[in-house]
This record gives C-alpha cells, sequence and structure tokens, in this order.
C-alpha cells in the first residue's frame, strides 16, 4: 500500500509538470496564431477613443471602395488598444499618445518587434468651456492649476464667480496621459475632477455645466465654446486650428498614431496605405481633424 501511495503522488506530479508544460505551450501558440486569425478575416482596429469616429469613417470609406474588404473599428482608449497589439487581439491599435518604453518591451518580449510606429493625423488638444463662459483665452500655468485643484473659481481667473467644474477623461485614455505629462507636468489631478468614459461625454458635460471645463480632440468641439492657449502669460493665446497645430504653435498640437506589431502587408498594407493617401487624409479633414502632410 505505501508503495503504491509513492507511486501514484509521482503520477500525480508528473502529470502537474506536463499540463503546466501544455499551458506554456498554449500559452505561446495562442499568441503567435491570434494575429493570424485576424489577418485571414477582417481587418481589427481599436484604441484611442479621440479616433474611433476617424477610423469608422477610415473603415466605411474604404470597404465602399473595396466590398471585399472587412475592417472593425473599436474604441476603449489608447492604453485599451496598445494592450490588445500587446495580446494580440487587434491588428491595428490607434493612439493618441506614444506608446510608452514599458509597453514596447511588453511587445517586443512577446514578438521579438518593438512595433512600427505610423503618424496618421495631427489634433490641436483643445480646452472646452461652456458656450456661456466670458474667458476666450487661457494660459498653460493657469490649467495645471485648475486641473491640480489650485485654483477652484472662475473668478480667480477674471471669470465668473463660480466653482470650476473639472471634467477629465479615464485614465486609459491617451488624451489623459498627454494631459497630464504635457499640462499637469506629471502632477496628480485634483480629486474633484469627473472622470468621464469618452471625449463626447466630456463635450456633453461642460456643455450642459456653465462652469464646467474639460478637454480633448479637436473634431469633438460642437456645442461648446473652445478657448485659445497662451504657452505663457507674456505670449499671444494660439487657436487650435490648422495652421498652428501644423507649425507646432499651439502648445497643445499632437500626433495621433497607428501602431502596429510589424510592417504592414498585405490587406493591412493595402489599408494603411490608402489612410496615408489623399484620399484617406481628406477624410481626417472632413472628420475635424488635421492631415499629417
Amino acid at each position: 500500500m505505501q508503495t503504491f501511495q509513492m507511486e501514484g503522488a509521482r503520477n500525480k506530479t508528473g502529470s502537474k509538470s506536463i499540463l503546466k508544460l501544455m499551458a506554456k505551450w498554449l500559452t505561446i501558440a495562442t499568441a503567435l496564431l491570434a494575429p493570424l486569425a485576424a489577418a485571414a478575416g477582417e481587418i481589427t482596429v481599436k484604441g484611442s477613443d479621440t479616433m474611433v469616429i476617424l477610423g469608422q469613417r477610415w473603415a466605411e470609406e474604404y470597404m465602399g471602395a473595396h466590398p471585399k474588404a472587412t475592417i472593425q473599428v473599436t474604441g476603449g482608449g489608447s492604453g485599451t488598444g496598445i494592450s490588445a497589439l500587446i495580446n494580440g487581439t487587434t491588428e491595428i491599435c490607434q493612439a493618441s499618445r506614444p506608446m510608452s518604453a514599458a509597453e514596447k518591451e511588453k511587445l517586443r518580449d512577446r514578438y521579438a518587434t518593438v512595433g512600427v510606429e505610423i503618424p496618421v493625423a495631427r489634433d490641436g488638444l483643445s480646452v472646452y468651456v461652456n458656450a456661456s463662459n466670458p474667458l476666450s483665452e487661457i494660459t498653460m500655468d493657469q490649467l495645471k492649476l485648475i486641473f491640480t485643484g489650485k485654483v477652484t473659481n472662475w473668478k480667480e481667473l477674471g471669470g465668473p464667480d463660480g466653482k470650476i467644474v473639472v471634467y477629465s477623461r479615464e485614465n486609459s485614455s491617451g488624451t489623459y496621459v498627454f494631459f497630464k505629462e504635457h499640462v499637469l507636468k506629471n502632477a496628480d489631478y485634483t480629486v474633484r475632477a469627473q472622470s468621464m468614459p469618452g471625449t463626447a461625454a466630456v463635450v456633453n458635460a461642460v456643455a450642459k455645466e456653465k462652469f464646467g471645463i474639460g478637454y480633448g480632440g479637436a473634431a469633438y468641439a460642437k456645442g461648446i465654446k473652445v478657448l485659445k492657449v497662451k504657452p505663457d502669460a507674456g505670449s499671444p493665446a494660439v487657436a487650435a486650428d490648422e495652421a498652428h497645430v501644423k507649425d507646432g504653435s499651439y502648445p497643445l498640437s499632437r500626433p495621433l498614431f497607428f501602431y502596429l506589431r510589424n510592417k504592414p502587408t498585405g490587406d493591412v498594407g493595402a489599408f494603411v496605405d490608402w489612410v496615408l493617401s489623399a484620399a484617406g487624409q481628406t477624410i481626417v479633414t472632413k472628420v475635424g481633424y488635421y492631415p499629417v502632410k
């Protein structure tokens, strides 16, 4: 009986080792085969909520001209799209911020590549206030004071006597990250900031709240006022229009990206080439962003 128990224990241990080995190989196989499965069918595009409308318009126009093409576009935020790229569940990631070094390292560890970055449009990250707000401009320092909670009333900025209602994005958003890095200088957002699930939600909230302020892509700026931004107190205020975004004088100018694991080829390559063509860049303008060239 004792011999049987020892043999059983050895068998049980061996079985566990085999199961662990099988699980490891299954994980590797899934990572390698996921991109191939997507390539065999539809082109998947996932990521930035700032870019989701643009991505959908690109897909619609491209599929209209190429009836055999199938392109699925979803949002969720730049961070979500980058994670999907790393996990092999999307072919193209849309991002309103650059990939971080840590994200590139994860991609390299899994696929032996740091990915391919392709600027596909330009945006002037806009500061939204309610249409009734009398202010027309704001400095970068004032924005930092508002979004870190150091300034809480519009009268401190020469506006009406009203408590500032701050609207922000979720931390999976590339726009959230870009704003934190370039405006807050990596300081924390005020705890009073209300986190919104998308840029459209920020715009809707600011449109209804007369003391509200938020930020987001230029293409969403409808039904609210967009403030001009001054790099510093002694500089002129700059509008988030095409000329100032393209020459970089607008302080919150930024590129919008496609990220892929490898250089695009086949159906994916044809779609990316079209996005960068005159036809694809015309869609950028129609949606409300600015072409890369």
